[in-house]
């Protein structure tokens, strides 16, 4: 067995989780799957059930005691209909408790898994080319990159290469790798490949954006790098420039492990509220974490083209039909509300690919399905299918642009409900207001983040207020969030609105801001 490394920086005084992982690393647990799914879920360590279980992307959930979520890892969004199968007959097992998420990361969590069945899901997992390894904690997260790599007419680089060999660096091909299983603190990377920006690259540690070389198109093409992206309580920072350029190859998953290393050697392991990437960026400075980079990658960095590719202001949601650059191709991109399904739908899903299509099946950051290679001849018998009406082509447009994090349902951390309220209430608007355009509503229910509301036109991050003397669900309200070429995060113009109070408020916004009028 690879041993973990040893040249992570001591410091006086490690937070709790630094600790615990000294005494033992969160991957171990791998090989005490069985002894714990026969002990049951209440005779584990606690460490080991609500801490190094997540290594291998099992979450205990204190508000589903004896129901765990299983997140997987699927590079920029792509599985196959036979994996959705095998993930629809495992939510299937679990009745009304059974059904999945799409994540604001391109990735599926399952909800309602019992932890005496895991061995079992892992084993079909394993013939089935799946995995869930290093998902959470202190881990890389789900790779995100264009949803239509490969596909679109218009995309520079196909990333779809790319995105599955970082992985595999990561994870050992799925298997579990030491040597990043002991980060500082969670880690994102993005690939993207289109001249819009449909990863959101500056919420993420590591971003590859499109750029000629020279800065005009007849040079080589590749990517400038951004570093240092994150979303936490405390603090919320933009990623910055690396002041590098790498060609479209190997050269990238190389940069991700040296950045990775760097990090991993010298990040704090103090505060946990200072532990992401930036926190080093500053107190390296940028030049010195530059040249550790390059240090580690073994060669010098080429500093950035002039200006990089993305051209498009703002970015696409995908939903409707789409020519292919395929000739006589189309993909169908579905609109899945706030990311929510179950077996059925799974299925479905399946079923659409396999008839329609090659039997592949992507995800967006925007919590939406994409059907890919639908021949011409094959359109309109595809668009008359009962699952196009449950997962409209063409929802209205409050409806369509809603994305939401798991809220207190089924989450520890959150603070309010977040998916039904977000769906019942863009629909509610929806009904009472016409608009020129979408407009994005963000969702998260606690301060983490993780419905990304800073990214958001306007976005709504769970707390707790006091209305008439009593303490209720509510939200602060960010706006201003902007994606694309000018990209930039929002910032909070209201704090603690009640729940109960957002109708009125939210149509005051709609109307002042975006032109609403009433129907």
């Amino acid at each position: 067995m690879v041993t973990s490394p040893s040249t992570v920086k001591k410091e006086a005084k490690k937070n709790k989780f630094e600790k615990y992982k000294a005494e033992k690393d969160g991957l171990a647990v791998k090989d005490e799957l069985d002894k714990f799914a026969e002990m049951g879920w209440e005779a584990i360590d606690k460490t080991d059930l609500t801490g190094r279980l997540k290594w291998l992307g099992i979450f205990y959930r204190e508000v589903t005691p004896g129901k765990f979520m299983l997140r997987l890892r699927l590079p920029h969004g792509v599985l196959s209909s036979h994996k959705m199968r095998v993930l629809a007959e495992i939510v299937q097992r679990y009745g009304d408790d059974g059904c999945a998420d799409i994540t604001t990361r391109q990735n599926l969590q399952l909800r309602g898994i019992r932890l005496e069945d895991i061995p079992d899901i892992f084993s079909r997992f394993e013939q089935a080319g799946i995995t869930s390894m290093q998902s959470g904690m202190d881990n890389v997260r789900n790779i995100t990159g264009s949803p239509v790599a490969g596909i679109s007419a218009s995309e520079l680089i196909d990333i779809q290469g790319l995105a599955g060999k970082v992985q595999d660096m990561i994870t050992n091909n799925g298997e579990g790798n030491y040597d990043f299983t002991n980060l500082p603190r969670k880690f994102n990377i993005a690939i993207e490949g289109s001249r819009e920006d449909s990863i959101h690259s500056e919420i993420n540690d590591i971003a590859f954006i499109p750029a000629f070389k020279d800065g005009i198109e007849s040079s080589e093409l590749g990517f400038n790098v951004l570093v240092g992206g994150f979303f936490s309580a405390r603090r919320c920072e933009a990623a910055i420039p690396l002041n590098a350029w790498v060609p479209a190859d190997d050269t990238v998953v190389e940069l991700c492990r040296a950045i990775l290393t760097v990090f991993r050697d010298n990040g704090s392991r103090g505060n946990r509220q200072q532990t992401r990437l930036m926190w080093l960026i500053e107190s390296m400075g940028l030049d010195q974490f530059r040249a550790a980079v390059e240090a580690q990658l073994g060669q010098k960095l080429s500093p950035a083209a002039p200006e990089d590719a993305i051209t498009e202001e703002g970015k696409s949601d995908h939903l409707g039909v789409h020519k292919q650059k395929q000739p006589g191709m189309n993909y169908i991109g579905l609109h899945v509300p706030v990311g929510h399904f179950y077996a059925e739908d799974m299925f479905e899903f399946a079923r659409l690919a396999e008839v329609y299509g090659n039997g592949e099946i992507r995800l967006t950051v925007e919590q939406n399905v994409l059907i890919p290679n639908v021949p011409d001849s094959r359109l309109d018998a595809f668009l008359q299918e009962e699952p196009v009406k449950k997962f409209s082509i063409e929802p209205a447009p409050l409806s369509r642009a809603v994305v939401s994090c798991t809220g207190s349902r089924f989450c520890n951390f959150a603070l309010i409900e977040t998916k039904q309220r977000a769906d019942a209430l863009g629909q509610k608007l929806d009904s009472l207001f016409s608009v020129d355009q979408p407009v994005r509503m963000h969702w998260t229910g606690c301060p983490n983040s993780c419905g990304q509301p800073q990214v958001a036109d306007i976005g709504f991050l769970g707390t707790k207020a006091r209305k008439d003397g009593k303490s209720v669900e509510a939200v602060d309200i960010y706006m201003g969030g902007k994606v694309g070429k000018h990209a930039q995060l929002g910032e909070r113009v209201m704090k603690g609105v009640p729940c109960e109070d957002l109708e009125e408020v939210v149509a005051g916004l709609l109307k002042e801001k975006f032109g609403a009028t009433a129907k």
